[in-house]
């Protein structure tokens, strides 16, 4: 079976609810409607009434549930909910009912209020727009230092490169990780694996040295954030820095790390900063012709997902299905 089959699978049997919070969008009417008709989630499509349009007619005769933003019947307990949230940031009443009716804002008050389980915008959203009100409105996971993100990498068995499903995190939010940002990306990614594929997470912490062959700040904070992630979890499967060869060729493993349990079988790639990871997914994805799913969020109290504005209406689907998996049991 393959990956994304499996994934639609599981959050079948999770039978969540998730926000597609921009409904006017083709691409979202779309993966709303497979959604839908093939019970992967339980899925709600937020519009404002400026932009309804024939796509959300085909949704309601589809049965898809869709909110009129300024029509809810919840809208002034959201814009309520939003000023108590936000009023020690000197945000008034008459703020948050402006900005209630933004769908964006709405979607994570719904999730915040527990009228949905997650959120999935960022088709037509900039990411600073979608994750803003997470971060504002949902916060940070009690045991989380930073919020990041990954990619699933579904690597196919005709490729050149290694097949097989990676993690490569921080590919899009994180710019410049500290050690201990670095360290904290590497913990959650770890998870995110485990939780997403059922495997165990084998983590590589990628540089452009491997156990000392280069000398420079660079490697420090990788070997710094490698040591910071096993004195908090001994048992977790982790080594660096790593040069990638090393972490996922056998071969170059038995020359550069021999004592390495890690290197040559990795499966989580952190790389050491935004610029390296996001060329890095990119170029597999390209090399390889490899699916990648994401950038799916991680370390928020409860999902929101950003979407590529490149995505298709498949890619939807993908997310909303990987953010359903994400919401806690």
């Amino acid at each position: 079976m393959k990956f994304l089959d499996q994934l639609l699978n599981q959050a079948k049997q999770r039978n969540r609810t998730i926000v597609l919070a921009e409904g006017k969008d083709q691409r979202i009417v779309e993966a709303a409607i497979e959604l839908n008709k093939n019970a992967i989630v339980k899925v709600i499509v937020l519009v404002n009434e400026k932009d309804i349009n024939e796509g959300i007619a085909r949704l309601n005769n589809e049965n898809v549930t869709v909110i009129v933003v300024e029509k809810s019947p919840k809208l002034s307990e959201y814009s309520s909910l939003l000023f108590e949230l936000r009023k020690n940031k000197g945000m008034t009443q008459s703020e948050a009912d402006k900005l209630v009716v933004d769908t964006i804002y709405f979607g994570a008050l719904m999730v915040k209020n527990n009228d949905a389980d997650g959120m999935v915008a960022g088709a037509i959203t900039a990411t600073s727009n979608v994750l803003r009100p997470a971060l504002q409105l949902i916060k940070t996971a009690p045991d989380v230092k930073v919020v990041s993100s990954f990619f699933l990498m579904d690597i196919p068995q005709h490729s050149s490169l290694k097949a097989g499903l990676f993690a490569f995190s921080d590919c899009g939010l994180v710019m410049n990780p500290s050690a201990e940002e670095l360290s904290e990306i590497a913990i959650q990614t770890a998870k995110s694996y485990d939780t997403l594929t059922n495997n165990e997470p084998r983590v590589a912490m990628l540089s452009f040295s491997t156990f000392g062959s280069a000398k420079s700040a660079l490697v420090d904070k990788v070997v710094e954030a490698t040591q910071l992630v096993k004195n908090r979890f001994p048992n977790l499967k982790i080594d660096g820095e790593l040069q990638l060869d090393a972490a996922i060729v056998p071969e170059v493993a038995k020359l550069k790390a021999p004592s390495s349990s890690v290197a040559g079988h990795a499966n989580v790639l952190i790389f050491p900063d935004l610029q390296a990871g996001n060329i890095g997914y990119k170029m597999v994805e390209r090399f390889a012709n490899a699916e990648a799913y994401g950038p799916i969020t991680q370390g928020l109290n409860k999902p929101v997902n950003d979407l590529s504005r490149g995505c298709n209406y498949k890619d939807v689907v993908a997310v909303a299905a990987i953010t359903a998996l994400q919401c806690r049991v």
